[in-house]
């Protein structure tokens, strides 16, 4: 640490225009993670929607395993927690944390997550809202 005053790591810009789906999961995915309310991975996410702690769950569409897939929605339906899908299990992972940010704010070292479930908000943001609002429109 130094003596000057104003050693702030800048934080990302948020877009002034309204927010689209993906970038309020990610917000979301970040704030669950400093909360500690996420369970990443199958493994994870199936013993928290299996004890009912799960407030939502995320799956990859591209999982390599689809019997991942068909685990992962029959207990969110089973237990009628709201699914979301996202193209891919790499920006997952990055979004999740699974990976190492570089100097330059780059993630680097990504590891894929096919799933992955918010047990915590953490702190309400207007991507929380966003999201609720997305899931209450495609119920």
């Amino acid at each position: 640490m130094s003596d000057v005053e104003g050693d702030e790591v800048p934080s990302a810009v948020v877009p002034s225009g309204p927010m689209d789906i993906n970038t309020a999961i990610q917000e979301v995915l970040k704030q669950a993670l400093i909360a500690d309310g996420l369970a990443r991975g199958v493994r994870e996410a199936s013993k928290a929607l299996d004890k009912r702690q799960a407030l939502l769950c995320i799956l990859a569409e591209n999982c390599d395993e689809p019997m991942y897939k068909k685990l992962i929605t029959a207990l969110c339906m089973e237990h009628g927690i709201p699914l979301i899908k996202v193209d891919s299990n790499m920006k997952l992972g990055e979004w999740a944390g699974l990976c190492k940010i570089d100097q330059e704010g780059k993630a680097r070292k990504v590891v894929k997550c096919s799933a992955c479930v918010v047990r915590d908000w953490g702190k309400e943001s207007p991507a929380h809202d966003v999201l609720q609002e997305y899931l209450k429109a495609n119920k």
